[in-house]
């Protein structure tokens, strides 16, 4: 019975990996890597210190949607509204 929650805990483990690896292609993809990196500043904060500055407010997730597809006082993206959503709850996620 242990090795059927350890194989269910292990298959968790990949599925995440797997979903942040994708996250991370779209945010390639999408030329959020040319400013940002995950965890070292460049030309913009990194995704940890975004992170970390939106920690526990309510509003993060519609507040960073709104900058990055509004491009007010960011450049404008290549990704659609669904993908940048989406790599807004990854980024928050860390």
């Amino acid at each position: 019975m242990k090795w059927i929650m350890v194989v269910a805990v292990a298959s968790m483990g990949v599925l995440a990996a797997g979903s942040a690896g994708a996250q991370e292609a779209l945010a390639k993809s999408s030329g959020c890597l040319n400013c940002h990196a995950v965890d070292t500043k460049k030309v913009g904060p990194s995704f940890k210190d975004t992170a970390a500055k939106y920690k526990g407010q309510a509003d993060a997730e519609a507040k960073l949607t709104a900058e990055i597809t509004g491009a007010k006082g960011h450049p404008q993206v290549k990704a659609s509204a669904d993908d940048v959503k989406s790599l807004v709850k990854w980024i928050l996620a860390m």
